[in-house]
């Protein structure tokens, strides 16, 4: 009987009957052993294999999946189809699923698993593998980004240490996306584990290969990450493997410093003292290791006292942190900088690395602190320092008025031991506006600080009346057929109002948004202008409306000015607590001709804040 013909005829034959045949020609009855788990190499060999069940990802197309019996590689009876969808199909955005065994098969006597395949198209099928069993998944092994042809290919995905599948469940999965929002079909068939004498040259790494050494504390605990796996194919091309953790066989060279479980979770239990965490994979030995160097017990930082309300964090345990888009950004090409964040007993930190300059990020949304009156941060430097270093904070403003960074650069007088910062946002020269901030920004002046610990990064108010509102000024209620508005979101501003026009005034004009409320803002007012886009007819009105808002202001009037100019002020209580919303006469301005308004004027002095600019009627 030639091979094809035997392992066709094996095929048909139920899997107990395989295993008595094939173990027969070996040994004795008596000298048999029970096989918990059966050997069976077949997954779809012109039709499931027994025991196989097919089960949809979520969000893909449950439909996916279906067996061909016309597209065939080498005439088989059946094979694997797989239809992509378009991206806006309404049934789901891929196709993906799940192969696997109600009990467990033992795979250990193989080393790769095989398949043919071939696409209606050059295609990529984003992720192939196997071990996925909707369970525990714990031997995972996949390839990403396997390209795939309109002709048959055989592909291969090699088994990591095969010692360990005595049990596998997951037989084989895959997830494939549109191709540039289209779909295509691809097919697969005669997939099947193997065992070939040509999976060659195995190779595995930890941390990327690299040999790392951290500074750490009893009870941090960090995951080793950076596992990658090559092997050489019949084809001649080294592929790369992703693989799960629980392949590799973590060893602590002192467990008395670190300890490391079997999914490559390293935890500090002693100290002072080092400990050395390298793997293998079955009997090759991985590259790359990690030195523990436990400096003992950590020095939490304190437990910050501020109440919540008064409170915007970014990093703390202590209060709910507002949606950060990252704690380090690598801003290639020139940060140098690394993370290696840890917790110790439930306490998370940031830990910072070859250490130049680092942000962290919050655009979305964005912070508003204008009710805030200092940063606070709480670092550890664990080096020792010369007396000129320096450490700076930058704090970032995304207003309308463009992107502002305001610093703040201290000299580093302590280290190892740890040092709580308590800084006056007003101590951020030109930092008027708080209402957009997006990036807190360290740097290393001096270049000569290593490293450092951060914790507890939040903005607070220390119980100081805010220097800025915190709140929109009020939503007006008038009918927008009895208004004519100058400014404002509730109501259409007369059309071509210039808001800022060129008077020779040292007063700073800008708009920012308050909770999404656009706000007029003169900063240093000395006097302002804004300049209607036409002449207005207020005969009819009987009120112009204002919304103001100042802390520091000791003198504010608003005027009306028809052509002549004939002007006349009103003058305005200030400082105020809060927003203060006022409906001033028309006849306050006499004698403006009220039917040629033309423009409006504020003059005085400190930060005002304006909304809601308008004449009305009742």
């Amino acid at each position: 009987m030639n091979t094809n013909l035997a392992i066709r005829f094996l095929k048909l034959l139920p899997v107990g009957i395989i295993t008595v045949l094939l173990l027969g020609c070996e040994r004795e009855m008596d000298d048999l052993k029970p096989v918990s788990y059966p050997a069976n190499p077949y997954v779809f060999i012109d039709g499931f294999s027994a025991g196989l069940n097919y089960a949809a990802f979520g969000g893909s197309v449950p439909t996916a999946f279906d067996v061909d019996k016309k597209v065939t590689w080498n005439n088989s009876a059946a094979s694997m189809r797989f239809d992509v969808p378009n991206a806006d199909d309404p049934r789901g955005l891929y196709a993906g699923g799940v192969f696997y065994t109600e009990s467990g098969r033992d795979l250990s006597g193989f080393n790769v698993l095989t398949f043919y395949a071939k696409a209606t198209q050059s295609a990529v099928l984003n992720v192939v593998g196997f071990g996925n069993d909707l369970g525990a998944s714990k031997f995972t092994t996949e390839v990403n980004n396997l390209q795939v042809s309109t002709s048959w290919v055989k592909y291969y995905i090699p088994i990591p240490d095969p010692s360990r599948l005595t049990q596998e469940r997951g037989m084989f999965y895959y997830s494939v996306a549109p191709d540039q929002g289209k779909g295509f079909t691809f097919w697969i068939d005669e997939l099947k584990f193997e065992k070939l004498g040509t999976i060659a040259y195995p190779q595995f790494t930890i941390l990327n290969g690299q040999n790392q050494v951290e500074t750490s504390f009893i009870g941090v605990t960090k995951a080793i990450g950076g596992l990658t796996s090559v092997f050489n194919l019949p084809t001649g091309v080294n592929q790369s493997v992703n693989i799960a953790p629980a392949y590799f066989q973590f060893t602590s060279s002192d467990p008395s410093i670190a300890t490391v479980d079997a999914t490559g979770k390293v935890k500090v239990i002693g100290g002072p003292g080092n400990a050395t965490v390298t793997a293998r994979v079955g009997s090759v030995v991985a590259g790359g290791s990690l030195v523990v160097q436990s400096q003992g017990a950590f020095e939490h930082a304190p437990t910050p006292t501020h109440n919540p309300a008064n409170v915007i964090s970014i990093f703390s345990d202590a209060y709910n942190n507002v949606p950060v888009n990252y704690y380090n950004g690598y801003w290639a090409p020139y940060q140098t900088t690394l993370s290696s964040d840890f917790e110790v007993n439930g306490d998370h930190v940031l830990h910072y690395t070859n250490f130049n300059f680092v942000g962290i990020e919050f655009t979305s949304p964005t912070v508003n602190a204008s009710g805030m009156t200092h940063i606070h941060l709480d670092i550890f430097l664990p080096n020792t320092l010369t007396a000129n270093a320096q450490f700076r904070i930058e704090i970032v403003d995304n207003g309308s008025g463009g992107t502002g960074t305001y610093l703040r650069t201290f000299t580093v007088a302590q280290s190892k031991q740890l040092i709580s910062l308590d800084i006056p946002l007003s101590a951020f020269a030109g930092l008027s506006s708080r209402a957009n901030l997006a990036q807190i920004i360290f740097v290393n002046v001096s270049n000569n600080i290593p490293s450092f610990y951060a914790d507890n990064i939040y903005f607070y108010n220390d119980g100081t009346p805010p220097q800025v509102p915190t709140t929109p000024a009020p939503n007006p209620t008038h009918q927008a057929a009895n208004v004519i508005a100058v400014f404002s979101d509730a109501y259409t501003p007369i059309p071509g109002t210039d808001l800022n026009p060129n008077w020779g005034q040292a007063t700073v004009v800008s708009q920012l948004q308050i909770q999404g409320n656009n706000t007029l803002k003169y900063t240093g007012l000395n006097y302002q202008g804004i300049q209607l886009g036409s002449p207005q007819n207020l005969s009819t009105m009987q009120f112009l409306h204002l919304d103001f808002w100042t802390a520091n202001s000791t003198l504010l009037k608003v005027w009306l000015i028809s052509p002549g100019p004939v002007e006349t002020p009103f003058t305005l209580s200030v400082p105020t607590t809060g927003w203060s919303s006022l409906d001033i006469p028309l006849s306050s301005f006499a004698p403006v001709n009220l039917t040629n308004v033309i423009q409006l004027k504020f003059d005085g002095n400190g930060d005002i804040y304006l909304d809601n600019i308008y004449f009305r009627k009742n």
